[in-house]
């Protein structure tokens, strides 16, 4: 009996211990698969950091308005006779717009023109018998005193007849009539816009530390929303207050819209390009990663202290492998699509563009500048120098 149970004992130790050696080989050849295994490479664009001229700008948000922009109202009550124009027509200064109803003035001024023909003949009968030495001094200066009071009395009804009227105060193009033919108008009833949209001004606001920057005369650049034109301008005014509640201050540029491509209202993106500066980098804002701990980029480097460092290629010749390293940066002023580097980086260090997602620090690399968010094509680059060529003209 204890034989048996000795047998068994040892039987169930061999056993134990063969699947405790057998879990041992098997983790141990796990981890060295994964441990020899290699990484596989992630495709990223990369471009080149160089020294370079960098044309810092302010970048503004702003919205544009005729030069000389008014809504046309009447001055006086009436009812509308006549309507002197249409909508979107181009109207000349002093133009009549509008006609109210002015037959009663009309019949006052002729009554008063009347009165101050019979008061001037009056006074010149009074001025012929005084030089006769027949008539009174006190006649002369009464018939003077009346030939007066009709001419002032001609003069008002000759202005009241005026406002019965709607005159174009300047050129412009004029909006949709707001009134119709027949309707009772009172004072400040809005008749229609006048606008003159041959020159437009823009209205933007910069913060206050860039006060400094800006000056009256400065280039300006202005785009649409939805469209890639350029209008040019410069700036004609900058508010002398800053806004204590936004800490932000008031710029005025003004453009010249001789084609009408820009609307009273619309709302523009604003560039005030500043002095031009040489030896600095700039790398595209999708190469810099923003974090808790600060911006940082990516930079490729050649492994080393690796025995796989070196791959072999079709023709024999080895290949350095390639990896991304996290650079810290300090990231300084920014234009378009473009960020000032100001330390970390050097000239001729190669930084990933995109593809950062996929990355961490030591991660293998193959460069792949197909599609690369930090190159535009040729075309695009084509047609920036275009636009900068055609601005500096």
């Amino acid at each position: 009996m204890i034989k048996r149970l000795l047998i068994a004992i040892v039987l169930l130790a061999v056993v134990a211990g063969g699947i405790v050696g057998f879990n041992m080989f098997r983790d141990q050849a796990i981890q060295q698969f994964f441990a020899n295994m290699p990484v596989p490479s992630v495709a990223v664009s990369t471009v080149e950091a160089k020294d370079g001229s960098w044309t810092p700008s302010v970048d503004a948000i702003g919205t544009v308005n005729a030069i000389r922009g008014v809504d046309l109202t009447v001055e006086t009550t009436g009812i509308v006779t006549e309507i002197g124009f249409t909508a979107n027509q181009q109207v000349k200064e002093n133009d009549n717009l509008l006609q109210l109803d002015d037959k009663v003035q009309q019949a006052d001024l002729q009554a008063s023109r009347t009165q101050a023909t019979l008061d001037q003949q009056s006074l010149d009968r009074a001025r012929e018998l005084r030089s006769r030495g027949v008539g009174s001094g006190v006649t002369l200066e009464t018939a003077e005193a009346a030939a007066s009071a009709s001419a002032a009395q001609v003069q008002k009804l000759e202005a009241l007849l005026q406002q019965r009227q709607l005159r174009a105060p300047f050129n412009g193009t004029i909006g949709i009539p707001r009134i119709d033919r027949g309707q009772y108008l009172s004072p400040g009833t809005i008749v229609a816009t006048l606008q003159d949209l041959e020159t437009m001004r823009a209205d933007f606001t910069v913060p206050e530390q860039q006060l400094g920057l800006l000056k009256i005369g400065q280039p300006v650049r202005l785009w649409l929303n939805d469209g890639d034109d350029v209008f040019n301008g410069e700036i004609i005014g900058i508010d002398p207050k800053v806004d204590p509640s936004s800490r932000l201050v008031l710029v005025r540029a003004e453009i010249s819209n001789p084609e009408g491509k820009l609307t009273p209202g619309q709302f523009v993106r604003v560039k005030v390009d500043l002095p031009q500066e040489d030896g600095v980098i700039a790398l595209p804002l999708t190469a810099v990663v923003t974090s808790l701990y600060g911006d940082y980029v990516f930079a490729v480097r050649e492994a080393e202290g690796d025995k796989d460092a070196t791959k072999d290629t079709a023709d024999g010749a080895g290949e350095k492998k390639l990896q991304a390293r996290q650079v810290f940066v300090q990231v300084g002023r920014r234009s378009g699509a473009q960020a000032e580097i100001r330390s970390g980086i050097e000239p001729g260090d190669i930084v990933i563009t995109a593809g950062q997602n996929r990355l961490s620090n030591g991660t293998p690399v193959t460069i792949d500048n197909t599609i690369n968010p930090g190159n535009p094509d040729p075309a695009s680059t084509q047609a920036d120098a275009e636009t900068d060529k055609a601005t500096a003209q």
